[in-house]
């Protein structure tokens, strides 16, 4: 009886061995391949946690020097957060806030470059189309109003439009291109919700040039 569990044994030995020198080195590379995704997926969390750390401490460095009105401050703590942490939302958040200081502080020229930083290199399309909009404010402050016009003509998101299509007018008014200034208000008009005080604002621009949007608005309710 033992000798029959002995040979029975052994036949279990043989199909096992067998079995693992036909498919032991695939089990093997695909537990190797697991293990190393496992182990590389916890590696980037780790890397994706301590970037925003860093980006975070530097951001944090841009607001203090912003508050603290340290205009050259600003400068170098942006410069070290957009060449390290490029890709981060921290920096175009402190892209922006830059911006609005040298803008209040009437340096021209550092608020475009910083915006202009934003745009191009802003890894969200809102913060990207808000830098786009306070870009084209300051060209249209330095009188440059072609290149304005070329950052307002890009692609912005659809709740943007109406933003853009009113600093379109502001540009057209500016050249006196009446026509093309009332149509791009009026886009704006029509795409800003009725409750938004900023609507009455473009209303007031469009009453300037001759337009009346609210009689014009009587009008079709009559026709209907």
């Amino acid at each position: 009886m033992a000798q029959h569990l002995d040979l029975e044994e052994q036949e279990q030995l043989d199909q096992l061995k067998h079995f693992w020198n036909k498919w032991g080195t695939p089990i093997t590379g695909a537990l190797l391949v697991v293990v190393g995704s496992f182990a590389a997926w916890n590696g980037y969390q780790y890397w994706q946690a301590r970037q925003a750390t860093q980006a975070a401490a530097l951001a944090d460095a841009v607001t203090v020097a912003v508050e603290g009105r340290q205009l050259d401050r600003v400068g170098l703590a942006l410069a070290d957060l957009q060449s390290s942490y490029a890709g981060t939302e921290q920096a175009s958040q402190a892209g922006l806030m830059a911006a609005k200081a040298w803008a209040d502080g009437a340096e021209w020229d550092k608020a475009k470059g910083a915006l202009a930083w934003v745009a191009e290199h802003g890894n969200d399309s809102g913060l990207q189309a808000v830098a786009r909009l306070r870009l084209a404010g300051v060209l249209i402050e330095q009188k440059n109003l072609d290149a304005a016009l070329q950052q307002l003509t890009a692609s912005f998101p659809s709740e943007f439009a109406a933003a853009a299509a009113d600093r379109r007018g502001d540009v057209y008014a500016m050249q006196d291109k009446k026509t093309e200034a009332v149509a791009e208000y009026e886009k704006a008009y029509k795409a800003f919700d009725n409750q938004i005080d900023y609507r009455r604002l473009v209303e007031f621009k469009l009453n300037a040039l001759g337009v009346q949007v609210q009689a014009e608005a009587t009008a079709a309710k009559v026709k209907l």
